[in-house]
């Protein structure tokens, strides 16, 4: 009994399923081997497509063949074994040196010309066949991509609705990623960091296991999560229907980190005020140093300098500390002003939803006057009036345009909700904000800082505190001696409070 290697294949889990199983294909060879007095000494199984060379099983048993490990193999069908033509050369290559090929459902004699010419035609006609299906999927991806819909699976942050359904975000990894973009932005993590962190705060692959240094950047180069589609191989950029996670200006900022054009810094801070201070006259940042048991922070320039263009600047950690503590206290809101500013909130928050469907109206009209620019566009190509590369230059700009129109659709289409939700936020920290500052621990103390502070800078003992608006508004802010409302100029709270809408409002989103 001649001993022979045995091969089965299917191209996807799937057509295991409803086509050419697997067992089904291992029956035939048995079959066959029976009838033909053949023993089966090894089986080769592969679950992956024939139209690319690199199959691991297959690529073993042609060399296992070669070194004549066996008499021959046992293959279900010529298109079984291989769909390439380069694999086919290889299958030829072992008849002419003498190893046996058997085919258990077709009747084909690699041994005689005859033979060899059919079994060629076939392998041709399944080479073909495999071209041709590859270009049909091709066709109905981009057909899908076309019409905005993201054909593959759903990155991290999205859950797929199935087939032509926009993805949505998923509940609980979209504030994650957007949270992995916003923290990136700042240029004071790297990728090892980031990815760290995001897994601390629960960021998780579609296995539920870490994100990797490598899954982070991936993540952080999508557009997909600002609404456009890109095919990574090809470049080619779709708008998408999903609604998007982030804004253009966001994702650019990132990615701009990410190509070395922005100082990408990773903080290891241990010094409460480090990166947070800077000398007044040359702009740098303080250095703080631990000397007989307090901590100073010092301009370094000064030294380097000749004649010296910065004065002795040195502080000690607790006088500093003092300074902006102090300034803590100027946005402090009495119970009254909260109470008042509450209820602003509340009423303004009822009357602002007509305005806010007459913009949705308004960013809706751009939305269509693009697509039909689009659909000109795509007429003038098609009729040769326009040339491809100006086509594909119109048509990415275009694609980036309707995104950016998308997202501001997603933002209106939640109304002023997160504006109101940032203004009650905002209003909590006012409640008693140095208080705050004093319970905190170092790293919220820190986070605290980069709230409410804009600047902070220092010239010899003298510290000048800069407060970020919204909470410079508050600090500027007419007050009676009784702590309410100052009623006797434009500065009334009430005024305040729109000036506090405007600037929630109208903050570029992320």
């Amino acid at each position: 009994m001649g001993k022979v290697f045995a091969y089965t294949r299917v191209s996807t889990v799937k057509q295991g399923e409803k086509g050419v199983s697997l067992q089904e294909q291992k029956d035939a060879i048995l079959r066959y081997a029976l009838r033909n007095n053949l023993g089966v000494s090894r089986w080769f199984e592969e679950r992956e497509t024939a139209s690319k060379q690199g199959r691991p099983a297959f690529s073993e048993m042609l060399k296992l063949l070669r070194l004549k490990a066996a008499e021959g193999v046992i293959i279900h069908k010529i298109d079984r074994s291989a769909r390439n033509l380069d694999d086919w050369v290889g299958i030829g290559k072992l008849v002419d040196a003498g190893v046996d090929i058997h085919f258990a459902n077709e009747n084909v004699d690699l041994k005689t010309v005859a033979g060899r010419l059919s079994a060629d035609i076939q392998a041709v006609v399944a080479a073909h066949y495999s071209r041709n299906l590859r270009e049909e999927a091709k066709k109905g991806i981009y057909g899908r991509l076309k019409q905005g819909f993201y054909p593959l699976r759903a990155p991290i942050g999205y859950t797929d609705q199935g087939a032509a359904k926009p993805k949505l975000p998923d509940s609980a990894m979209a504030p994650l990623v957007k949270a992995t973009f916003e923290l990136y932005a700042t240029g004071m993590v790297s990728l090892p960091d980031l990815a760290n962190r995001m897994y601390e705060r629960g960021l998780r692959n579609r296995r539920g296991g870490r994100v990797t240094v490598n899954g982070i950047s991936t993540l952080l180069n999508n557009p997909f999560y600002v609404g456009v589609m890109r095919i990574k191989k090809t470049g080619d950029t779709f708008a998408g229907n999903h609604p998007p996670l982030i804004g253009r200006e966001l994702f650019e900022r990132v990615h701009a980190i990410l190509l070395g054009r922005t100082v990408d810094r990773v903080s290891h801070h241990k010094f409460l005020f480090s990166r947070l201070v800077r000398c007044a006259s040359c702009d740098y940042s303080l250095i703080a140093e631990r000397r007989k048991g307090h901590v100073y922070y010092r301009c370094h320039n000064r030294p380097f300098k000749a004649p010296p263009v910065c004065p002795k600047t040195t502080i000690r950690e607790e006088l500093l500390d003092e300074f902006i503590q102090r300034s803590l206290e100027a946005i402090t809101l009495s119970d009254q002003e909260l109470l008042y500013l509450r209820g602003q909130i509340e009423s303004h928050h009822q009357n602002a939803r007509q305005e806010q469907e007459q913009q949705i109206r308004a960013v809706q009209l751009q939305l269509d006057s693009l697509r039909t620019r689009v659909s000109r566009l795509t007429d003038l190509f098609v009729d040769g009036s326009l040339q491809k590369t100006v086509f594909e230059e119109k048509q990415k700009a275009y694609v980036w345009e309707e995104a950016e129109l998308k997202q501001k659709l997603t933002l209106l289409g939640n109304g002023s909700e997160t504006a109101y939700r940032e203004i009650e936020k905002f209003v909590g920290l006012l409640k008693n904000p140095r208080m705050l500052y004093q319970q905190a621990d170092h790293n919220k103390k820190r986070e605290l800082l980069r709230t409410l502070l804009s600047d902070v800078t220092v010239s010899g003992k003298d510290v000048s505190v800069v407060l970020r608006i919204p909470f410079r508004l508050i600090a500027e802010r007419e007050r009676t001696s009784y702590g309410g409302p100052y009623r006797g100029t434009c500065r009334t709270t009430a005024n305040l409070f729109q000036q506090l809408i405007k600037h929630f409002i109208t903050q570029p989103a992320n």
